[in-house]
């Protein structure tokens, strides 16, 4: 398993990481993802574990908590070998102060997550999305004190837009507070939006990107394709899920599945792998998130490390991926000379 640099720290993480949203489906929604036991989780922690990859991501409200649970659960006696990645923001519970980032609900999910984790530390903490009300030197002021603390080690954030993101960096630098090194954001073939801001942002300011979805919501797994019915376990049969999920029109979806089939033969490998070696190749990809609702699932995705694709195959994904660019975008992409752009 290859290691990168994560942001501008000093820290490692794998090329592929493990999202435990699919550990104990404690709702609908989640039943969508999977609904890995403990035993069942232990296991594919085991088999992670085997392939060199030990960083796991969680949040809070993954399955109301019991997500984290589980994780601790299968990571018991061997802390010291994985890296523990989880967030918070959203909603967890009905009190007023229940929600967001202020030093209260902060400090309340840290200690939260400590517990079902069973753990004294989280190795990355995220901000689950950006919250307007609260006060950015607050954000900052918080984490940083639990930085100090011993209680996490790195901080990044999640789902931001560029000017939450510079904000934040910007009053770090003002106070010397601890600075975001990484960003989980949503970045796929079918979904490359990160492209146009956050990842020129994030070359300029060294701010990871840790990839959350890259199989665009599972239009990737390579059982999508013109013609054929949904697959009976797909998160898009769930209707509360694609009500939040990503839009993606149908015939670009199969038209970028068209041409990662083309990449297949030539390379022998699957739809999954593809969309996974893509990412890995991309400016400031520090980290992708895998799920697996099973150890096949899992053995699968690991596949997509240990080898690239060519610049030809990359430069064919590109062409059936582009989308027109919204503005300011298009319209800077013009003057490449003095502005280029992070990708071709």
């Amino acid at each position: 398993m290859e290691f990168r640099q994560l942001g501008g720290s000093g820290f490692k993480v794998p090329a592929l990481s493990f999202g435990t949203g699919t550990f104990g489906g404690g709702n609908e929604f989640f039943k969508a993802w999977g609904e890995s036991d403990v035993a069942e989780a232990t296991r594919l922690v085991d088999v992670c574990l085997e392939a060199g990859l030990n960083m796991f991501d969680s949040a809070d409200i993954y399955s109301n908590g019991l997500a984290e649970e589980i994780l601790g659960q299968a990571i018991k006696g061997r802390r010291d070998r994985v890296i523990i990645s989880t967030k918070s923001t959203f909603r967890f519970g009905e009190g007023p102060n229940d929600v967001g980032s202020s030093r209260y609900h902060l400090i309340r999910s840290i200690e939260g997550s400590l517990r079902r984790l069973g753990t004294d530390y989280i190795d990355l903490f995220q901000l689950h999305g950006f919250d307007a009300l609260t006060p950015a030197e607050e954000v900052l002021g918080t984490l940083d004190d639990l930085v100090r603390a011993g209680k996490i080690r790195y901080i990044g954030c999640s789902n931001f837009s560029g000017w939450h993101l510079m904000k934040g960096l910007a009053v770090s630098d003002r106070y010397g507070l601890s600075r975001y090194v990484a960003h989980q954001a949503y970045y796929s073939l079918v979904g490359r939006d990160y492209e146009w801001e956050l990842m020129p942002l994030g070359l300029d300011q060294k701010v990871s990107a840790v990839v959350w979805s890259p199989l665009g919501w599972g239009r990737l797994t390579g059982k999508i394709r013109r013609g054929q019915p949904l697959p009976e376990t797909s998160r898009l049969q769930n209707q509360r899920v694609t009500d939040i999920g990503p839009p993606v029109a149908d015939e670009y979806v199969y038209g970028v599945v068209d041409a990662i089939d083309e990449v297949a033969k030539e390379t022998g490998k699957t739809v999954p792998q593809i969309a996974l070696n893509w990412l890995l190749q991309r400016p400031t990809v520090a980290s992708v998130i895998i799920g697996a609702r099973n150890e096949e699932q899992l053995r699968q995705n690991l596949g997509a490390v240990g080898w690239n694709l060519t610049p030809a195959q990359v430069a064919k994904l590109d062409a059936a991926s582009a989308t027109t660019l919204p503005y300011p975008y298009w319209h800077q992409r013009g003057f490449a000379e003095r502005n280029p752009p992070p990708v071709g």
